[in-house]
């Protein structure tokens, strides 16, 4: 939100800056390609090579979506969805997955100082890992495009062409199928090195002498024709200085707003602080890993202004910590959800999200009727948010576990009159519902004649 309230010069700064980030990045990727020149052969029968190649050459492709991703028409459709997954999975299965196979295979002889187990196993798990990555991969692009076209289209008349948010999960549920192949795949592959691992280990000789395990690499030779990749390496000081230079404007670009966070607010709006209880409840809604699959961010654009309210300022969530604005939606977003549901919905919808959505691929929580609100622990926890500056008054300090169980009778006696059953005032669900329904409740207008 503090990035959008930049002007248009200063985001295409950042995006300029990215790229000049990543730069040393595709300079590394073709530095790794060109130091095995001249034994491509190798490609062929080495597994270790295989490794080797895929894992830089998925580096050099995340890193190239890096940037792409930071543009902010792309953003705009990719944000949010599963390309975002896909793009996190293609760096860490792909490059640092397949870095660590590949230094795994070349090692593991040198150590125990004997023959790999099987070069064929090893082949085939590069081939299923390989395999596995491009369908984990393509499947969450293609359900992340399909998705993030299906949320931004818009009728004619400027409605949206699908308000209910299940109808856009479950287009793409087959999608998730695939992504579950692909990494059944990459596991397959993996256990298959654990094999080879232990059968390597188990074939070794019982009693070796101490040797030296450094490799003897083939020095490069210095003729003529070198002379371009020679420049290449030579590059590496201005890569380092370009590389510092988008490192201390990017992070000035970054950190500019949120020192200055003040010229954001406005003086028009206050914000109220969540209550002992609904704090409690926001520690188990974190805990309980809600904000993976629900976003509390309302961007400007006009189909997410439809389907979830009014576009999210920093007033919402400024008493945040940490903020939960989150980069998926499995799930929509939370961010005006209070009072739009009677407290015994959220109940229903937590034990079984099928009796409120019958296609919802939410899991059910039935352990936050049983387990208890930890509200001893308040007094801290409030003492904290006031260090970080929550504009707590002394009252509320001193007795935060009393107060909280006070307005947990209350949710507790409504739920009990609604059908649910009695007792609940020390459950977590209680604590969970009083923060759901303070979501988007919390800012609010002043009144004419207030002093700013």
């Amino acid at each position: 939100m503090l990035y959008t309230a930049l002007p248009d010069w200063a985001q295409t700064l950042g995006v300029i800056f990215s790229v000049m980030l990543w730069a040393p990045s595709w300079g590394g990727m073709i530095n790794g390609l060109l130091t095995i020149r001249g034994a491509w052969n190798l490609l062929r029968t080495d597994p270790v090579v295989k490794f080797f190649v895929a894992g830089i050459t998925f580096y050099g492709m995340s890193t190239f979506e890096g940037p792409l991703l930071s543009i902010k028409s792309v953003n705009g459709l990719a944000h949010y969805t599963d390309w975002i997954i896909g793009h996190v999975h293609s760096g860490a299965l792909g490059w640092n997955g397949f870095m660590t196979f590949g230094i795994i295979y070349f090692l593991l002889p040198k150590l125990w100082k004997t023959e790999l187990y099987s070069q064929k196993l090893a082949t085939q798990h590069f081939w299923l890992g390989t395999l596995g990555i491009i369908l984990y991969y393509t499947s969450m692009v293609a359900a992340g495009i399909t998705q993030g076209l299906m949320w931004r289209n818009l009728n004619p008349d400027g409605t949206l062409v699908y308000p209910d948010f299940i109808e856009t999960v479950v287009k793409i549920i087959p999608l998730y199928w695939v992504r579950a192949l692909g990494g059944t795949l990459f596991l397959a592959g993996f256990v298959l090195m654990i094999i080879n691992i232990i059968k390597t280990i188990a074939k070794a000789p019982s009693a070796t002498k101490e040797e030296s395990t450094l490799v003897q690499w083939q020095e490069i030779s210095h003729d003529p024709e070198d002379k371009g990749h020679r420049r290449l390496e030579g590059l590496a000081p201005l890569f380092t200085v370009l590389a510092v230079v988008a490192i201390l404007v990017g992070s000035v670009i970054e950190i500019y707003p949120t020192l200055n966070v003040s010229k954001y607010i406005s003086p028009a709006v206050t914000t109220e602080p969540y209550t002992p209880l609904q704090l409690a409840g926001r520690d188990l809604y974190i805990a309980e890993g809600c904000y993976l699959c629900h976003s509390q961010q309302v961007r400007k654009t006009p189909d997410d202004v439809l389907r979830f309210g009014a576009a999210s300022t920093i007033e919402d969530s400024i008493y945040d910590h940490p903020f939960q604005w989150g980069s998926k939606r499995t799930g929509p977003d939370l961010s005006h959800l209070g009072k739009k549901y009677p407290n015994l919905w959220h109940l229903r919808h937590m034990v079984d999200p099928r009796s409120i959505t019958s296609q919802s691929i939410m899991p059910n929580y039935p352990w936050l009727l049983e387990k208890k609100t930890d509200f001893a622990s308040l007094r801290k926890k409030l003492a904290v948010m006031k260090y970080l500056g929550v504009p707590y008054d002394a009252k509320t300090l001193s007795d935060p576990d009393v107060i909280a169980q006070a307005e947990a009778k209350v949710i507790a006696d409504e739920l009990a009159s609604q059908g649910a059953q009695s007792g609940l005032e020390d459950r977590q669900i209680v604590a969970l519902i009083a923060y759901m329904q303070s979501l988007g409740q919390k800012t609010h207008s002043k009144p004419a004649g207030v002093a700013q």
